[in-house]
């Protein structure tokens, strides 16, 4: 039996890659895979453009929408460790302001695993200008009582965590702090706010066409119909509606922690490569194993409230939701990030994924420009995953 990282699953995984440029309309992709700190995978094909004017290589950079939350929140848990401030602890110790709206008791941890109830506000306010969302956020009664609920912050999340990376150190933002902590001493290709030299290596993404096949997701429909709260949370803050506006070098550089993340998949593959070794990084302790560990250890399984599907969250990171039928004989309700419980990451919109593997020391990142449609990641990496770990 072949194991995961095998020249057999890996020769699977290459397979099911090319295949998609055949039959599952890939326009340009990327896979890097990581096993025990070195790359053992590296694929790249395609066209940056439809009108195949620009090939898409290993060094294609492209946004990777709400995968920038992994590297988002390992930022977030090493700036609060560094400044000996327990996760239980009341976000207002380091951020006053943030007691409005009654929200005293939300704790760091409630931010981090999507339970804080902030997903969605109630003032208008544009996703471009970072002080009038922090002030609405600082404003924001929570939808529900912190803890007892869990509903996907897919825009709030990083503007909140944005803000606590700010407090507690000196970096100017998140995507700074990640700059000077991870993205340079270990050269990855990956930003949050990325610099203007790097614009031209950029391709543009395209959006996914709804079929009637997945018309009908809870997700999809909530999504299209105003005033539910998914539709409330992907639009609040306002603005950035539009897939195009991510093609914009404006919304690059300005490094949105949600989902303003660019970069290749070997340099997300790489940051969990790190992960993947307990932090370790070429004889580096990068980030104390104890904070790494947290990633794994799972805080909340639910059919989340904004997402529409059963989703589980550790610290930060998004995790596979386990089968909780007793009968059933429990494993996994599915397997974005492989068969190991301790296997973690982040999906991004369209389809981008990135993950860690701890116990197997894998990491694996997949970006790509055609989009596909639907809150997670679709069968052009799903069957990747799978042949990686056959």
């Amino acid at each position: 039996m072949s194991s995961p990282g095998s020249p057999a699953n890996l020769q699977a995984v290459r397979a099911w890659f090319e295949e998609n440029f055949r039959t599952r309309w890939e326009m340009g992709a990327s896979v890097s895979i990581w096993q025990h700190g070195r790359e053992v995978l590296s694929l790249a094909h395609g066209h940056c453009d439809r009108a195949r004017t620009r090939e898409w290589d290993q060094e294609t950079l492209v946004p990777v929408w709400s995968a920038t939350k992994g590297p988002a929140a390992v930022c977030c848990l090493l700036a609060l460790e560094e400044a000996g401030i327990p996760l239980e602890c009341p976000v207002a110790e380091v951020w006053p302001e943030f007691v409005g709206g009654g929200k005293a008791n939300i704790a760091f941890i409630h931010l981090l695993s999507h339970t804080a109830g902030l997903c969605a506000l109630d003032e208008r306010a544009p996703i471009y200008n970072y002080d009038a969302v922090i002030e609405a956020l600082e404003r924001q009664r929570p939808l529900w009582e912190p803890g007892t609920r869990q509903g996907y912050h897919a825009r709030t999340f990083g503007f909140l965590l944005d803000e606590i990376v700010r407090r507690l150190t000196e970096a100017e933002s998140l995507g700074e702090y990640y700059r000077e902590v991870f993205g340079s001493p270990l050269a990855l290709d990956f930003w949050i706010g990325l610099p203007s030299a790097q614009w031209e290596r950029v391709s543009p993404v395209y959006p996914g066409k709804i079929s009637i096949s997945n018309s009908d997701q809870p997700f999809i429909k909530a999504f299209n119909t105003s005033g539910t709260l998914t539709q409330r949370t992907f639009t609040s803050p306002f603005g950035l509606n539009a897939v195009s506006d991510f093609n914009q070098s404006e919304m690059w550089a300005r490094g949105y922690a949600s989902m303003g993340g660019v970069g290749s998949a070997r340099g997300l593959a790489k940051f969990y490569a790190m992960l993947a070794q307990g932090g370790r990084w070429e004889g580096v302790q990068m980030i104390p194993e104890t904070v790494v560990r947290r990633f794994e250890q799972t805080l909340t399984q639910e059919t989340d409230a904004v997402l529409l599907t059963p989703i589980a969250f550790s610290t930060g990171m998004m995790q596979d939701p386990m089968n909780e039928d007793p009968e059933s004989g429990g494993g996994k309700l599915r397997e974005l990030y492989g068969p190991s419980r301790l296997a973690y990451g982040h999906p991004g919109a369209g389809g981008s994924l990135a993950f860690a593997d701890p116990e197997n020391g894998i990491s694996f990142a997949y970006t790509m420009n055609q989009m596909e449609v639907g809150a997670l990641p679709g069968e052009r990496v799903a069957g990747m995953v799978r042949a990686l770990y056959a």
